[in-house]
């Protein structure tokens, strides 16, 4: 057995990151599958397949990195910390007054929210105020999520 280092993904993170991703990858399981589609709505109703779900759950994400941006933030003193809880709440922010308009807009605007939201953990993670595995996880489910808001936009 490997020992860990410093910059070793926890697996518990590492599993509810990528458990995290599930309604994201069923949205698009449902947009490309017309059967899973249909058990879909069937089962649980209309919200739950093709872009709705992974445009409602986007939008919860978003807010919910606010929140970890601002935990990250509280480690930080002086203009450091004003400026990390200035660019916390940007990603509710943008969740707030980006996501509608129809859902290809929307996509296109959670997809660019998710990027910026990136350069977001970059910034916190230079400062060492995010594990110096922050990056590594954030590529990883960054990359998850526009490959599953892709198809809503093409």
């Amino acid at each position: 057995m490997s020992q860990e280092t410093k910059t070793d993904i926890p697996k518990s993170a590492l599993l509810l990151g990528l458990a995290g991703l599930l309604p994201f990858v069923w949205g698009a399981v449902t947009i490309f599958n017309q059967t899973a589609a249909e058990w879909t709505l069937n089962t649980i109703g209309p919200r739950f397949i093709g872009p709705y779900v992974g445009l409602a759950y986007g939008t919860v994400i978003l807010s919910f990195m606010s929140g970890v941006l601002w935990g990250f933030a509280t480690k930080a003193t002086g203009g450091q910390a004003a400026t990390g809880y200035i660019l916390s709440v940007i990603p509710a922010l943008w969740a707030f007054f980006m996501i509608g308009g129809g859902p290809v807009s929307a996509a296109m605007n959670l997809m660019a929210g998710f990027v910026a939201l990136l350069v977001l953990d970059y910034a916190f993670w230079t400062w060492g105020l995010a594990p110096r595995w922050w990056m590594t996880l954030r590529v990883i489910l960054t990359a998850g999520v526009i490959a599953c808001l892709l198809p809503v936009v093409i």
